[in-house]
């Protein structure tokens, strides 16, 4: 091969390890490294942090699971208004699934004349692993998770809570995801115990996630929950 030839090879390696290295890094954080949930994705538990995602699994509280009596979305305030105070995107003028999706997504179109309304983006979705193009012309193809489901949230506490802080953790980042439409209608209100992303190497990234946000709002979780939880990141 020439020198010039050998140069273009060079050449063309480097600007694929750029792309690898920005595929990588650019779309997933893991939990740990991310605890106020403003950074985006899911990314694995390494090794080496297992034991620390195992300690701060095993601070969560333990409790029965209260009944459904009286949960509705409604009970947690207007979907996605940004009228929550306390966290962060709050009270900044766009919709709150706006604001994931704009930390989420890559390739990001806005509406005309808004800087708010996301209407199409690539999505690397945190619990598959797969990516997705979508676009509002099929809005449901890509639905906001919370992490933590809103109606367990109901049955382990938050039915006593006040109204503000029910709208809190609803339009909380650290408990909202940007996923695959189908995955997160087949989660439904499930704990761990029941339901676990289909991607097995964001599991343990998965309860951590969970128990963050249990914790930050000093929320039980069932013994059963729990239990599976610390079995993910041993």
């Amino acid at each position: 091969m020439s020198v010039r030839g050998v140069a273009f090879a060079l050449l063309g390696a480097l600007v694929m390890f750029s792309l690898t290295t920005r595929e990588d890094v650019g779309a997933r954080v893991a939990p740990l490294d991310n605890p106020e949930g403003v950074r985006p994705g899911l990314a694995p538990v390494t090794a080496g942090d297992r034991s620390e995602a195992r300690r701060l699994i095993g601070r969560l509280r333990v409790a029965r699971m209260g009944s459904k009596a009286g949960y509705s979305r409604a009970r947690f305030g207007k979907n996605w208004a940004d009228t929550a105070t306390g966290v962060p995107y709050a009270r900044n003028g766009c919709r709150t699934r706006d604001d994931l999706l704009a930390r989420d997504g890559e390739n990001i179109e806005y509406r005309g004349g808004s800087g708010c309304v996301v209407v199409a983006m690539d999505l690397r979705d945190p619990y598959t692993g797969r990516t997705l193009r979508w676009s509002k012309r099929r809005a449901d193809e890509v639905q906001v998770d919370h992490v933590v489901p809103l109606s367990y949230e109901w049955r382990m506490g938050a039915s006593r809570w006040t109204p503000s802080k029910r709208a809190r953790i609803a339009n909380d980042p650290l408990n909202l995801m940007p996923v695959e439409g189908a995955v997160n209608e087949d989660k439904g209100g499930s704990g761990p115990a029941k339901w676990l992303p289909p991607w097995r190497k964001v599991r343990c990234a998965y309860v951590v996630r969970f128990a963050q946000v249990a914790l930050k709002y000093d929320l039980p979780v069932t013994r059963a929950d729990k239990a599976v939880m610390l079995s993910q990141c041993r």
